[in-house]
């Protein structure tokens, strides 16, 4: 290792300034990134309820005293009960266009999960597949709401250190200006499937009910935890993880797109899109220095007033196992869509979607959804 650059867990609070600090380093003259809010940051490092159930170790990388670059290793408890796992974890990983740093980023989680007694790394994660993860493979271009960006090099960085994917997540692209907020120009058979489901199985579908949000949140977790427990990389959401999502989704819900599928009255699946604040948040550019009321007052600008947010994506949903297979997730997707496309949006993203959930990917595609970006989960043995 060459002699001035040092890597050195993270300790004071200057320390957690720096870490979140250098992001907008390594995309300083980047035309696609989107900056987070620095007090979002700093919760996720601090706060954040995946803290109770998570030992972190976060890692900068100094050269010649300046920072360049940071990782941070951990080990997921829910996770590794859930799959009766050893699996520890990389995330928050950024790093210059410096290849012995990336090394030895990497090699500083290894060795904190490795012992720790984990067996294997997974990355990255920022910091469960219930928040944002997996690293931008294919497809650049400025990131939709809660889904990840990064250089092209970070993939040849990390491929290049014998991590191989564990699992690709995809996002698809549905043009909604092919459509009209009847159906027309769906296929006319998915339709007639739909109808059949829908008359059949006596589905119901209708939208969330703000005025008792709180309730509708609880269900939305059952649903979702029921519906994913056998996915691929799934974690349990709890109780505390679910209120802090509440909190920081609920104002940019648009309630007209939110639905649940019922049967009988008894809810058996749900689609919670969102709006892609993300559009707004690249014009307002958050960064150090700059007040956060301030950033906020432009993003409000940005997304009320000048109504720039005409992308809307497929963020989270899930059909309960019983109902599976059977024409439900159809019907959510079709009300989801002709829905968004009454409210004005002209695109919609379906993301993540897991290589392996075939299913999920021919519904996406049945509506007209199209791969447009991937994102990979690695692995490595240790």
């Amino acid at each position: 290792m060459t002699a001035n650059l040092v890597i050195a867990p993270v300790e004071t609070e200057a320390e957690r300034k720096a870490f979140i600090n250098f992001a907008w380093e390594v995309y300083r003259s980047d035309p696609y990134w989107v900056p987070p809010l620095l007090s979002e940051q700093h919760t996720l490092l601090t706060t954040h309820p995946f803290q109770a159930h998570a030992k972190m170790r976060y890692f900068l990388a100094r050269r010649a005293g300046l920072v360049v670059g940071r990782i941070a290793g951990f080990i997921n408890y829910n996770h590794n009960r859930h799959w009766n796992d050893t699996a520890g974890f990389f995330g928050l990983y950024e790093v210059l266009e410096d290849r012995e740093a990336s090394d030895a980023l990497l090699k500083a989680a290894e060795d904190f999960v490795r012992g720790e007694g984990m067996t294997t790394i997974r990355g990255p994660m920022n910091l469960s597949t219930n928040e944002e993860c997996g690293l931008l493979a294919d497809g650049w271009g400025i990131p939709v709401v809660l889904m990840t960006y990064n250089p092209r090099y970070y993939v040849a960085f990390i491929e290049d250190t014998g991590y191989f994917t564990a699992q690709n997540l995809y996002a698809y692209r549905v043009d909604l200006t092919r459509y009209k907020a009847d159906g027309t120009g769906l296929d006319p058979k998915v339709l007639r499937v739909m109808e059949k489901v829908r008359q059949r199985m006596n589905i119901t579908i209708r939208p969330i009910y703000m005025h008792t949000f709180d309730k509708e949140a609880r269900l939305f977790k059952e649903i979702y935890n029921a519906a994913w427990q056998k996915n691929w990389g799934f974690v349990p959401v709890t109780d505390e993880e679910m209120e802090h999502q509440i909190m920081a989704l609920k104002p940019l819900l648009d309630p007209k797109t939110v639905f649940f599928a019922e049967k009988d009255g008894i809810p058996v699946g749900a689609m919670v899109p969102i709006p892609d604040v993300n559009q707004a948040l690249h014009k307002a550019y958050p960064r150090p220095g700059v007040p956060e009321w301030w950033t906020m007052l432009k993003l409000f600008y940005w997304w009320k007033m000048r109504k720039v947010v005409k992308t809307i994506r497929g963020f989270a949903g899930g059909v309960i196992e019983e109902y599976r297979g059977r024409g439900v997730d159809a019907l959510l997707f079709m009300e989801t869509l002709m829905s968004s496309i009454r409210e004005g949006y002209t695109m919609a993203e379906i993301s993540w979607v897991l290589e392996s959930n075939t299913p999920m990917r021919q519904t996406a595609e049945n509506f007209g959804g199209e791969i447009y970006r991937t994102y990979r989960v690695y692995e490595k043995a240790l």
